[in-house]
């Protein structure tokens, strides 16, 4: 049974081959379509360093059709962040490729290595901003909000304290 994925990239690391992260990213894009088909990419954004990371980032969203296991689709995610050079590090480290599952079509999946949605997606627009840009729609299904609610509470202009 097919399943349908939103999933996050990020790179701030350069790949001798694919040259910027920006690269690394569009790369991905074409390696992730082997695990299924891709039904819509985002642009890739740059945005600041998260976390110890002394690079900026360029991040990206796809939506991926596939018949894949959400484990399984995980273990094939992080063996390409392998081939792609990614090294146990750091958490929130620089990276050449970083791949995350954010949401899946049917909806939670809770393992000892997998949580979906993703924990952190809400309060990160270097997710969010992609994301409602190809899913405005699709909706977490804990807080029951579109990507777009998600993205605009995020990053609406608050006051300033007084």
């Amino acid at each position: 049974m097919s399943s349908t994925y939103l999933i996050a990239l990020g790179s701030n690391r350069p790949h001798v081959l694919y040259g910027r992260p920006a690269g690394v990213l569009y790369a991905a894009m074409e390696e992730v379509a082997a695990l299924g088909m891709v039904t819509a990419r985002s642009n890739v954004v740059q945005t600041a360093p998260l976390g110890p990371a002394r690079r900026r980032f360029a991040n990206a969203a796809l939506v991926l059709d596939s018949e894949l296991a959400p484990p399984s689709l995980l273990a094939a995610l992080k063996r390409m962040e392998r081939e792609f050079g990614r090294r146990g590090a750091q958490r929130w480290g620089d990276r050449v490729l970083d791949c995350d599952i954010i949401l899946w079509s049917g909806g939670r999946w809770r393992s000892a290595v997998l949580t979906i949605p993703h924990s952190a997606f809400r309060a990160r627009d270097f997710v969010l901003g992609p994301a409602s840009t190809i899913a405005p729609a699709w909706r977490d299904p804990v807080s029951g909000l579109s990507l777009a609610q998600c993205n605009a509470r995020l990053t609406r202009a608050r006051p300033l304290p007084r």
